[in-house]
């Protein structure tokens, strides 16, 4: 898709543990089946994953330092669907971070879209608008449903400095309140849909 400045690359965040999914840490959330979107059934960082790829240039999947086996996996998986896989050493600090790390790890790019790995709903048409925003110039953008902002979010190179100053757990609000969003309404609730409980998959 053009000269390597011109590329849009998708950052999908996956380097949470899941905490409140599960306090105990039986079951890593982002390996749980999909029961919405296009492609349930599959985990839910899968699911987010090839949502992502069908939209973009290359998708940079930031993980966690394998903990125990289960991490390990989601890597294999997300690494398989043909994402570049990320490890974030500060992961434990926050999503700010993981921001950060996938923005460093990519080269010249037009821009960046910021994706949850456990949003499995996301309609592919949704993340091509955001994309096709950022090409017509765009500095943030970001899908709305029903006036209601949500994900995933896109960043222009401008704001990489600002991307890579990231850190805590706040994500990319701080960047959002200094350039605020272009918005873009579509008709997908998916954008607004993310598992954080796991009464999230009923």
């Amino acid at each position: 898709m053009g000269s390597q400045a011109a590329r849009i690359v998708g950052v999908l965040l996956a380097a949470g543990r899941g905490a409140r999914f599960d306090p105990h840490g039986a079951r890593l959330k982002l390996l749980e089946p999909a029961t919405r979107g296009p492609h349930r059934g599959e985990p839910l960082a899968v699911a987010a994953a090839r949502t992502l790829l069908s939209a973009v240039d290359e998708v940079l999947a930031v993980v966690a330092p394998p903990a125990d086996a289960r991490h390990e996996q989601l890597r294999r998986l997300l690494a398989a669907q043909g994402c570049t896989t990320v490890e974030n050493t500060r992961a434990d600090e926050g999503q700010g971070t993981s921001i950060a790390c996938g923005v460093a790890a990519s080269g010249p790019v037009k821009g960046w879209i910021i994706a949850l790995a456990d949003m499995p709903a996301i309609a592919p048409a949704t993340v091509l608008a955001v994309a096709e925003c950022l090409r017509g110039g765009a500095v943030t953008v970001a899908p709305a449903y029903r006036g209601q902002r949500g994900h995933p979010v896109g960043f222009a190179a401008a704001v990489r400095p600002e991307l890579l100053a990231l850190s805590g757990d706040t994500g990319a609000r701080e960047v959002l309140a200094r350039h605020p969003p272009r918005l873009i309404e579509v008709d997908d609730p998916g954008v607004l849909y993310d598992v954080d409980v796991s009464e999230d998959l009923g």
